[in-house]
């Protein structure tokens, strides 16, 4: 299974991975999926963020998603988002990042 195929199969079935459609435990998940590959899952993402919003910017990449996700909203915490607000940033988690990966992985 490509990483890919793995942050797909968790998009679409997001209850196999026991996930409760907040953004934390979606972004939680990933996190961890990266520490058990030594990093190499989210190997560039934070960069391909940066150069995507086309500004310098400090803020780690679950910041950014958000940032994107919401823009001008001045949302850059999950502790903030309504329910509807959770799915539209996990929804948005996943496209960027599917994104991502079919572009890391053309090269």
């Amino acid at each position: 299974m490509t990483d890919k195929e793995l942050i797909e199969s968790i998009r679409d079935r997001p209850g196999l991975y026991t996930l409760d459609g907040t953004y934390y435990a979606t972004v939680m998940l990933v996190v961890g999926i990266d520490l058990g590959m030594s990093g190499r899952l989210l190997d560039g993402w934070r960069d391909w963020l940066l150069a995507r919003k086309g500004e310098p910017n400090s803020r780690m990449w679950i910041c950014l998603v958000l940032e994107d996700a919401f823009p001008g909203a001045g949302i850059w915490h999950w502790s903030h988002l309504t329910q509807e607000q959770q799915q539209h940033a996990v929804d948005h988690l996943f496209t960027l990042l599917i994104a991502f990966l079919s572009e890391r992985d053309a090269v």
